[in-house]
C-alpha cells in the first residue's frame, strides 16, 4: 500500500488520525478513545456494524487487543505499528495479528477444474467413489454411473466458480489462543495491574461504608478482561466457563459485601485462577464473518 510505504505521508497522516482520536490531549489512545478507529477498520474489512454479530464482535475484540495488548493507554508509535500492519494486511493477512482477510472468487475452483490437476482418476477416488458409497439406492431416484456423477460433479464445480466470479465471497477469519500468558504479564505488573483494578472498579457500586457486593464480580471481570488478553464475558463460551469456575471458587454470587481492597484481592485470585487453568489447557478459538457482497464504507481511517 502506497500510503504505508511512503514513510513521511504515512507518519503525517496517523500524527493527524491520532491528534483526532487524543480527545483528552494526553498523548496517549484510551480503549474509548481507540473505538472509532477499531470501527472504520472493521467498516473497511467489510464486518457488520458491532453488536450485530458475536463473530463479527469477536474479530472487533481482536482488533482492539492488538492495538493495546493489554494495556489501558497506546502511545503513538505503537498506534503507528499497529495501523501499519492493519493497512498492510488488508491483502495478505496481518503479520502478528490473527486476522486474515480472505477473498474467494473461484479463481481457485476454476483452474482446478479446468487444468492438469483435475485428474479423472483422483476425483474419482477421492470424491466420487467416497459420495456413491455414502449412499443407497433408495437414496436415488435413479442409479448412476461413476462417469455420469463425474460429469455432473463438474457441472455443479463449474457453476459455483461462475458463481463466485460475479459474486465473490469476503472472508474475515480470525484465529486466538488463549493461554493465560495476558494474564501474567497483568499480574506481574504491579502498576498496570493496580491501575486496571481501579478503573474496573469505577463501574462498581458502593454501600454507604463503601463496601462492595460480590455479585459485581463478574462485571469487574469483565471490565479487566481486555487487560488480561481474554474476550469479553460472553463473545467465547469455552473462556465463560473457565471464568465461571473461578467465581464460583470464590463464592462470587453470594451477595457478600467486603471492602475495596478485598475486592481487589478477590479479583485479583479469579484472575490467577483462571490463568491456572489456561496455562494448563489453552483455549483456541477461530471465527469467520462472511460478507456476500463488499460493504460500502464510511471509513475516515482507511
Amino acid at each position: 500500500m502506497e500510503l504505508v510505504e511512503n514513510e513521511e505521508v504515512f507518519s503525517s497522516f496517523v500524527h493527524h488520525k491520532f491528534q483526532e482520536l487524543d480527545r483528552d490531549g494526553d498523548g496517549k489512545l484510551s480503549v474509548k478513545e481507540l473505538q472509532p478507529a477499531v470501527a472504520d477498520i472493521g467498516s473497511a474489512l467489510g464486518l457488520p456494524a458491532q453488536g450485530s454479530s458475536p463473530d463479527s464482535d469477536h474479530i472487533y475484540s481482536e482488533v482492539l487487543n492488538e492495538f493495546t495488548h493489554g494495556k489501558q493507554k497506546v502511545s503513538q508509535t505503537e498506534f503507528k505499528e499497529v495501523l501499519s500492519d492493519i493497512l498492510l494486511g488488508m491483502a495478505a493477512g496481518l503479520k502478528r495479528d490473527p486476522i486474515v482477510i480472505l477473498r474467494m472468487d473461484g479463481e481457485d475452483l476454476s483452474e482446478f477444474i479446468n487444468g492438469p490437476s483435475y485428474e479423472a482418476e483422483m476425483v474419482m477416488s477421492n470424491i466420487v467413489e467416497p459420495a456413491l458409497e455414502s449412499c443407497t439406492v433408495q437414496d436415488l431416484d435413479k442409479p448412476i454411473s461413476q462417469e455420469t456423477f463425474l460429469v455432473e460433479f463438474k457441472k455443479v464445480a463449474e457453476h459455483v466458480a461462475q458463481h463466485l466470479k460475479e459474486q465473490p465471497v469476503i472472508v474475515a477469519h480470525s484465529e486466538n489462543t488463549f493461554d493465560g500468558s495476558g494474564i501474567r504479564r497483568l499480574l506481574t505488573n504491579k502498576f498496570e495491574l493496580d491501575k486496571t483494578l481501579n478503573t474496573a472498579l469505577e463501574n462498581v457500586p458502593k454501600d454507604r461504608n463503601g463496601k462492595m457486593s460480590q455479585e459485581y464480580l463478574r462485571v469487574a471481570m469483565d471490565s479487566v478482561a481486555p487487560s488480561a488478553g481474554l474476550p469479553p464475558i460472553g463473545a467465547v463460551d469455552e473462556i465463560d466457563k473457565v471464568i465461571d469456575e473461578g467465581l464460583k471458587m470464590m463464592n462470587a454470587d453470594d451477595g457478600k459485601l467486603v471492602k475495596e481492597d478485598e475486592f481487589k484481592e478477590i479479583l485479583t485470585e479469579i484472575l490467577g485462577s483462571v490463568m491456572l487453568q489456561l496455562e494448563g489447557n489453552p483455549i483456541s478459538v477461530s471465527s469467520n464473518s462472511v460478507v456476500h457482497e463488499p460493504l460500502a464504507s464510511s471509513s475516515t481511517l482507511l
